[in-house]
């Protein structure tokens, strides 16, 4: 079943970017569904940090989806080639976003394979927040459309991790960040071999 809109109005986005693991992003482009269970995530907890693209509440045409009531996809391209996809969350004007890194594919795989022009059985296929992406034919169109739609939604699949189970670390690249590089707000399924690299905390 769909996650409902509330799910998305919190306000914690490091609990929430826990908490979408396990959980099954579908999309849906020309009737054609594949669908991948998050694996791996990041929080970015809005004008607070200095991770996050609205670091100090910058508003610039590519941020201004992350401004909006949570429960909208947030993509965008990074380094000129690899679209990312972003959960946003909170309430309207308090832009926090959740970075999808990984998904272990579960359906629609002949599609996901030829996206990727490799097989489901390597790591590398959604690997990555750039690979989850294009695993899943997430790109630039995908911005700012509604996560309870019919183009892209996350179900719950009633996927549960225990604490142990899960790990926590600092972010991935962002180095730029200074003291909040150093945040343990990635989590990822520990032993999950679509886990991006480190897959170590």
């Amino acid at each position: 079943m769909k996650l409902p809109v509330d799910y998305y109005l919190n306000e914690d986005a490091v609990a929430l970017a826990k908490d979408l693991l396990g959980k099954v992003l579908y999309t849906n482009i020309d009737g054609i569904i594949s669908a991948g269970i998050i694996v791996e995530t990041e929080a970015y907890f809005g004008v607070e940090d200095k991770a996050s693209h609205a670091y100090g509440g910058r508003r610039t045409n590519r941020t201004e989806t992350m401004y909006a009531s949570g429960g909208l996809a947030y993509v965008y391209l990074c380094y000129g080639m690899h679209h990312l996809f972003n959960v946003v969350s909170s309430k309207a004007g308090d832009p926090h976003a959740v970075l999808v890194r990984a998904v272990e594919p579960l359906l629609g795989k002949e599609i996901i394979e030829e996206r990727r022009g490799m097989l489901v059985s390597k790591p590398a296929i959604s690997s990555g927040p750039g690979s989850a992406a294009k695993a899943l034919g997430i790109n630039r169109d995908f911005n700012a459309k509604d996560l309870s739609g019919d183009e892209i939604w996350i179900e719950d699949h009633q996927i549960r991790y225990r604490d142990e189970e899960i790990a926590a670390g600092p972010r991935v690249g962002i180095a730029y960040a200074k003291e909040h590089a150093l945040l343990p707000w990635r989590f990822f399924v520990k032993g999950n071999k679509y886990v991006s690299k480190p897959n170590k905390v």
